[in-house]
């Protein structure tokens, strides 16, 4: 009995294989920037001493790749990265011709390849919190895994409370709740 996209166990039964890794040119392949209908484009940030700690890592322990793949689904005659961005752009940066990849079956849901983007990258790196704003649901990245900041999706404060400009109080102005108090005091 086949079941996608389930773990099937039964003590008797060998180990199924579910996916393989195939190794696809590096032409075929490219970031997430919106293309899928539903998927809003890939909200990580790439900072450079993140790309060159990657690509240390990998030229250290290439066989890494063909244990953590990119995650790949197929769209347009391509393949679109929905984990593995940063790897991606290390394997081009090296001059690699193919890549070991994760394909994504076609007849997965846009629910569950927004559930990959997010989970395939909670662990490092950095977010691109306007990205994520603009895109992502805060229920659904929450429960993804995702820590978001204090405040997120918090409107702003009033800057005026009790009739005060912030900066008035910064600049030693009288408050006549706590010039009460001090008199009281004395």
């Amino acid at each position: 009995k086949e079941e996608k996209g389930k773990f099937v166990t039964n003590g008797n039964e060998k180990p199924q294989v579910v996916a393989q890794t195939v190794m696809l040119p590096l032409s075929k392949i490219e970031t997430n920037h919106g293309q899928i209908e539903g998927l809003p484009k890939n909200p990580r940030v790439l900072r450079d001493a993140q790309v060159e700690r990657l690509k240390k890592s990998i030229l250290d322990n290439p066989e890494m790749l063909t244990l953590r793949e990119l995650l790949v689904y197929p769209h347009d005659g391509k393949y679109v990265v929905i984990g593995g961005n940063m790897r991606l752009r290390v394997l081009q940066d090296l001059g690699e011709k193919t890549v070991p990849c994760k394909i994504i079956p076609e007849d997965t849901s846009v629910d569950n390849l927004r559930a990959y983007t997010i989970k395939d990258n909670t662990s490092g790196g950095e977010w691109d919190w306007d990205d994520l704003a603009n895109g992502w649901d805060e229920e659904e990245l929450e429960a993804f895994g995702l820590d978001l900041p204090d405040g997120w999706g918090e409107e702003e404060e009033e800057q005026d409370r009790e009739g005060l400009e912030g900066d008035d109080r910064q600049k030693g102005r009288e408050i006549p709740e706590v010039e009460a108090m001090l008199d009281e005091a004395m």
